[in-house]
Order: C-alpha cells, then structure tokens, then sequence
C-alpha cells in the first residue's frame, strides 16, 4: 500500500482525498500557492509545501516544481484530483521517470482520450455510438463555416483538449460560426494551450448523461451505473444526480458495457468518466471520456456505497478490484448541486472576497443524507486566480422525491454572506415543476430563464410564510427594544398588535399574538384570512429564522436591512423577499413618500466582473450599433463579450487593454 499522497491540487477536491486518505491511515501532503496559504486544504494535510504565485501557471501547473514537492516530502504518489495537471500526459510522464505512483490511468490512454478528435475516432472503431461530425483539425474561421454547412445546423464547435465548457459554442448561422469559432479558439488557448477546435452536429434538447467506470491493472473494468448532469449553464454542469430519471436498465446496459470497452481499447486504469448525450427516443452518442475523478462522483458514491477515491488509490498500489459487475448495486437516489461565488443576478458573473459568515447544513449525525464538500471556512477568501465553487451540496434519499425535498431544506440552511452565490438559483431549480417532473435537457435553464435569474419571481408553495415569519421576527424586534427602554417594564407578555407587511406595492394586514411557543400571526384579508402557529426559540441576530410553522418544520434566512427602517430581506426556497413592518397609520402615509428614481447608468460600460480587459474594440468618436462588440473581459478563463445595448458614440474610454477592472469599474462612457 502507498505510504504518502502528495494531492496535486486545492480546495475541496484536496480536502475530499484527504479524507479519504487519512480513513486508510495514509499520510498526505498539500501543496499551495500564495493566494491559499491559509487554506483548508493546508490546514488538513500532515504537510504542505509552497510551490508558487497565485496564476495556476506559476504554481498548480508547473510540474518540476510538484515533483520537487514530492522528492521534499517522501510522498510516493501524487493524487492530481480534477483540472489542473490531472489529464496532462507529460505529468503522468514525469512522475514515471521521477518513480513516483500516479493515481490515474496510464499516459496512452490520458492523451487518446484527452484530444476529443483521437478518441472519437477510437470510440468508434471499439463499438462506440458517436455523434456526427468532423473530426479532423478546423483550419480557420472559412473552413468553419463551409464544414458547418456540410454537417447542418445547429453545430457545436467544441476545443480538441477541452474541459469544463471553455472553448465551447453553439452556432446556427454563418455569422453565429464565424464568432464562435473565434472565441472558442481564444478560449481553448487560453485554458489547455491548445486551439484546435473540431465541429459535429448539436442534438437539440440533449441529456447529458455518463458513466463511471473503474478499472484496475488486472484487466478488470466495471461500471458504477449513471449520473444525470443534464442541467448546465454554459455548458457547466450545475446539479448533477444519480441514477437519471430518464434511462431504462435496457439503456443503461448499453451505455455501460460500450464504456467498458472503449476503457479497454485504451487500457484503462483507475477511475474514468465516459460522457454521452441522449435524444428523446433514448438514442445516445458519445461525448468524450473524462480520464480522472468527476466533481460530480459523489452521488455515485452514495447509491452505490462505494468509495471511489479509495478505489483509486487501491488500483494504483497494485489492488485488484475488490467487486465485479453483478455485485454493483444501485440504491436511492443522490443529488448535488454545485455551489459557486457568482451573482445570479448579474449574469451569473463571479465574485470574489472574504467569507464574512460561512455556515454550512447540518447532517444531523446522518452524513449520507446531507455530506457537504467544501474547501473552505467562514473568514477565508474566495480568490480570483481560481474556480469560483465554493462547495458541492449532496443530498441522498429513499427516491428522487425525497432527495430533491432534503436538497431543498439543505439549501434553505446554507448560510453565505460576503460574497454573492448562487443558492437562490439552485433552490429555484429544484423547485421549479418541470426540474422536479425530470423533464430535463440541456436547454433548461435557457428555456426556463430566458430573460436570466430573478428571485422575486420564484413561486411559492404559500407566499404568505414569509410574511409571517417577518412579521414575527419584527415584533420579537419591538418587544426588545420596548424592554430596553422601559416602555414596558413588568408587562413583557403583550397583547395582540397590528401590522401591515410591505413588500413591493403589496400591503398585508396581520395580527401577531404572543403565545407559549411563539407566535400567532394571522393575515387579514377580506378574501383570504387565515391563522399561522409559529412555534420557534429564534433570537435576535440569529441568521436562519427556524420554527414549525402549522406543524412543519421551516428554515428561512432573515436579515435587517440597515438602510431602511424596519426592513427585512429573506431567502427561502428560491425567493428573494424585501418586506418592511409598518403600523397601520405609518402603512398609510407611506403611499406619499417620494421615491428617488435609480441613477442612469445607460450611457456607461461597467465591467460586470473582476476581470482582465483583454480587448478594447472602439476609440473615441466611434459611432456604434445596438448588439456590437465593445470589449471582452476574462475572468477565470472565460471572454465575456461585452456589446452595445443601443446606438450611440463613444465619448470617453476609461480603461484601457490589459487593465485588472473591479466589478462596476467604468470601461467607457457614451454621448
């Protein structure tokens, strides 16, 4: 058995194979660059050692400098998690010469299956259904557009070493071609340092589904049934679950042994990942093959109960598999979802800053109904130099039912402040009708947010639980503040009060009455009344607001606006709310406040990310239309074109090529 692991990587992926690991009581190194000295991976290991800069170019990348770290340490193999060096065939390489184990295939088979144009063409010469395409190098942007005609569209133009939606685009026209083939050859080179880019026919309403295999040295390959990662943004993948809702065991046979016999037409080895797409008649063609661990392989541990970290090191230390086929059993159902630093309210873009308040969900001693996997800790920093997850949430149930239900209430309770993320938006997705009917495709989220993400507008089972809720917690508010000023000295328990909850133009009426447990709050309208029993020992400046409310449990995240008296914002299952808690006169006056219209901000380009300014398109004076491009920001390796929103003329350009801009930094200014 290895003696030490060196885990070639950082955040939560480093701390999940250290756990793994430490269970096997193997010793672990970390290794870290500037920007995460302080964190959690760090802290975890038995040792760490500094290899570089922030830019993973000049840390995480550098293969010399992660065998140095080896050699300084005795560690005896290197774990490479996902990114990074973990598909890099030269590092496998290196680590061979250096006798150092790496744990994961072998080079022949990272290589062939790492360049999507070779290992398309062995996929179909081991039996492999692929899709349509060409799958030779596409010269220029000319070549695109003649292929793309040839193949019909819609197509999709995807980077011959790619990974994780960058080097990724969609086209349906000449025009949609020729600038997607642009971006995906700038992105391809950007992220892998390779531009080649390949074309093949786009499956509209696609499910992405794949299977997990495992094999060891000994000839032994299995698979560990199906996830579903149907529903992405970007071409990433956002929740993933295991099995899928749509294939049958018929299919799932098929997917699984064609899996297996392209892993032995490359001689494969450790854990791999081989991606497929399937059409509405459960016609399925293979994607690529991912030859590492997935950011997803949670759910597959726990509907199986296998733990595939383990499995690996195993395999690399010379182990037989220690199950066939027949004994891989599926039970339950598993979800994820993955939890970045981004505002979905902007476009998704992503934020970076310090975690003023971390809290994650509790498994209340259950770890596989709700396991968090994270790298990172309330006062820790979400840097810009890397991925923006900052976790991956995994809920387990009897069903689908159960398991979306406690993915739910797992959401309702993760406590992020300091930067923004995108827990709203995953609540909205595993409430939202369709989502939970598993009617899925790849398209959802651009079918069903069209116009982009609004919290306001998620739909509520009852949209009047939170108004009561901030109702309560207001008169808990005004009941301390009465006692602190002596108003109500010795006549604590008071009688029932009247408010009006104000959320946008809604007024609501509502009773509050102190009772043993809690509170009733009762809404009073002429058309709809009715009594809510809020049962809860909440106190002040707590930020998860928990009770049972009518017998069942709740958890909503409340929190005082400072900017507006009485003014409370609340998260619950998907929704945003802004409520203020008013007396009825004050409710009434309130209709002729004055209220200051917003600044216009139409005649400027803000930067909507940190990010690099990587091309400037215009000068002063230059006259343009709406939808041109005006510039192009990277940030985490990705462009985002920025264009006009209407006609106008550039009056002044602030900013110029090759700036680091802070989100709403001003780029230029129209006339």
């Amino acid at each position: 058995m290895l003696k030490k692991i060196l885990v070639a990587n950082r955040g939560e992926i480093a701390c999940r194979i250290f756990m793994t690991a430490k269970k096997m009581g193997i010793d672990t190194v970390a290794v870290y660059s500037d920007a995460d000295r302080d964190s959690l991976h760090v802290q975890m290991a038995d040792e760490a050692v500094y290899i570089g800069s922030s830019p993973s170019s000049e840390s995480y990348l550098i293969v010399d400098k992660i065998i140095q770290a080896c050699r300084d340490t005795g560690a005896d193999a290197v774990h490479p998690g996902y990114g990074f060096l973990s598909e890099n065939g030269e590092f496998r390489d290196a680590l061979d010469k250096a006798g150092i184990v790496f744990i994961g295939p072998g080079k022949t088979a990272i290589e062939s299956m790492g360049d999507k144009i070779t290992s398309k063409l062995i996929a179909e010469k081991a039996g492999v259904n692929c899709i349509p395409g060409y799958t030779d190098v596409v010269r220029d942007a000319d070549h695109a557009v003649q292929i793309s005609a040839d193949i019909g569209y819609p197509v999709m133009l995807k980077a011959s070493a790619g990974g994780g939606g960058k080097g990724m685009r969609v086209a349906v026209n000449e025009q949609e071609c020729r600038d997607g083939f642009q971006r995906a050859t700038n992105e391809a080179q950007a992220s892998f340092g390779d531009s080649r880019i390949f074309i093949e026919k786009y499956i509209q309403q696609p499910r992405h589904i794949e299977i997990q295999i495992m094999a060891d040295g000994h000839g032994n390959v299995i698979y560990l049934g199906e996830r579903e990662c149907s529903i992405q943004r970007r071409h990433q993948k956002i929740i993933e679950e295991a099995p899928s809702p749509f294939l049958d065991a018929a299919t799932r046979q098929k997917m699984g042994e064609q899996s297996c016999a392209l892993a032995r037409a490359v001689d494969y080895q450790s854990a791999g990942t081989v991606e497929f797409i399937a059409d509405s008649d459960m016609n399925f063609y293979f994607l690529e093959m991912n030859t590492r661990l997935q950011v997803e392989h949670p759910v597959t541990e726990l509907v199986t109960g296998q733990d595939l970290v383990e499995m690996m090191i195993r395999v690399a230390a010379g182990e037989k598999l220690s199950l066939t086929q027949d004994q891989v059993t599926l039970t339950g159902w598993a979800m994820e979802s993955r939890v970045y630093a981004e505002d979905p309210l902007r476009d998704f873009m992503p934020s970076t800053g310090r975690l003023v308040r971390y809290s994650e969900p509790s498994c209340n001693g259950e770890p596989k109904i709700v396991r968090v996997d994270s790298g990172v800790y309330e006062g820790g920093e979400v840097s810009m130099f890397y991925d923006p997850m900052i976790a991956k949430l995994i809920t387990y149930g009897d069903n689908r039912n159960q398991a979306i239900e406690r993915m739910v209430e797992a959401l309702d309770h993760y406590y992020i402040r300091g930067v923004s993320h995108n827990i709203s938006f995953l609540n909205a997705l595993m409430m939202h009708p369709r989502f939970v009917e598993g009617r899925l495709s790849t398209n959802f989220i651009s079918d069903e947010f069209p116009d982009g993400f609004n919290a306001d507008l998620v739909v509520q089972n009852d949209p009047d639980l939170a108004l009561v809720v901030t109702a309560a917690a207001h008169q808990l508010h005004e009941e301390r503040a009465s006692i602190v000023s002596n108003q109500l000295a010795g006549h604590e328990h008071i009688a029932a009060v009247d408010w009006v909850v104000v959320t946008g133009a809604q007024k609501t009426p509502v009773v509050v009455e102190l009772i043993e447990s809690g509170y009733l709050v009762s809404i009073n309208r002429a058309d709809n009344s009715r009594d809510y029993r809020i049962e809860t020992d909440w106190s002040l400046g707590e930020p998860l607001f928990k009770a049972r409310v009518n017998g069942k449990s709740i958890c909503v995240q409340i929190e005082t606006i400072a900017t507006t008296a009485s003014g409370y914002r609340l998260y619950y299952r998907g929704a945003e709310i802004n409520a203020a808690v008013l007396s009825p006169r004050a409710a009434a006056l309130s209709a002729h406040m004055l209220h200051k219209p917003p600044m216009d901000m139409s005649k400027f380009l803000l930067s909507p990310m940190p990010g690099l300014l990587a091309k400037l398109g215009v000068e002063v004076g230059q006259e343009v239309k709406e939808g041109e491009e005006l510039a192009v920001v990277e940030a985490m390796k990705m462009e985002n074109s920025l264009r006009a929103s209407q006609d106008g003329t550039v009056a002044k350009i602030s900013a110029s090529e090759g700036d680091s801009l802070a989100v709403d930094e001003v780029i230029l200014e129209f006339t």
